[in-house]
């Protein structure tokens, strides 16, 4: 029975890091750009009592063991990189990835992120910055009487100027891939850093190799699906209370064997 209390407090504590993990996901069901986590659990160790094979008195072997298990923990919070929709917002710096992908920001300590978010935006210099400040990456400044901005499908980006002087071709936005993406660190922000199981970039522009094109003045919506959130909200909160109700079962037993007289 003392076995059972602390089986059940892995259960308890699991199932909180997954309501803990959807309350994450329910809160950033409009923030563009962000990709959903899933916890992933395992059982833990077992207490053998009796392998299977083992030889009993009469020479014979036992077909199966007796193996009491210990409880359950979480062993990862896996990042699921599906495409969220896109939603037209009519501003000119807006861009969205069709597919594989991440942007290149430059972040306030040199180093590049990655994300998925394109709200990009023109800051003091003209430069293309996120929300945050960070420089998109290559840099690409809009000169300020640029009268007209659009994104083509493969990163390059045109304006054009009063006087009739035509279109000008202001850079190219780059796109970065990784082979294992969920392997990236979160830095928050819906920013992301290259990690040891990430890999390194593959760097190349949209639509080629694999990589996904942009979408003009669109955004890519969260990929949280609220009904989806709520059914696993449920079955976490289920699964906490019958890990409560364990402990509860196993301390009146107790309760009760230490009462026994003689």
């Amino acid at each position: 029975m003392i076995r059972s209390l602390y089986t059940a407090a892995t259960g308890m504590k699991g199932n909180q890091t997954f309501v803990d993990t959807i309350a994450h996901n329910l809160s950033n069901v409009n923030t563009h750009g962000y990709k959903k986590q899933q916890v992933e659990f395992e059982d833990l160790i077992y207490q053998s009592l009796q392998r299977p094979g083992g030889e009993m008195e009469d020479g014979n072997r036992t077909p199966v063991g007796i193996e009491v298990g210990l409880g359950s923990r979480v062993v990862a919070i896996n990042r699921a990189f599906l495409q969220g929709n896109l939603e037209n917002t009519g501003n000119e710096t807006d861009v969205a990835i069709q597919g594989h992908g991440f942007f290149q920001v430059r972040l306030h300590d040199g180093e590049i992120g990655y994300t998925r978010n394109g709200a990009f935006k023109r800051n003091d210099e003209g430069y293309l910055t996120t929300s945050q400040g960070f420089l998109l990456d290559p840099p690409i400044n809009i000169p300020d009487d640029a009268t007209y901005v659009v994104i083509s499908e493969a990163g390059e980006v045109i304006c054009e100027r009063p006087g009739g002087s035509g279109s000008i071709t202001l850079g190219q936005i780059e796109l970065a891939r990784f082979i294992n993406p969920a392997g990236l660190t979160a830095d928050g922000g819906t920013v992301f850093r290259e990690s040891a199981a990430s890999g390194t970039p593959v760097i190349g522009l949209p639509g080629e190799e694999n990589f996904g094109s942009l979408r003009n003045q669109f955004l890519e919506a969260s990929n949280v699906q609220l009904v989806e959130e709520m059914v696993n909200m449920i079955v976490a909160q289920r699964a906490y209370e019958i890990s409560s109700k364990a402990i509860t079962t196993s301390d009146e037993m107790l309760q009760t064997a230490n009462s026994l007289k003689r």
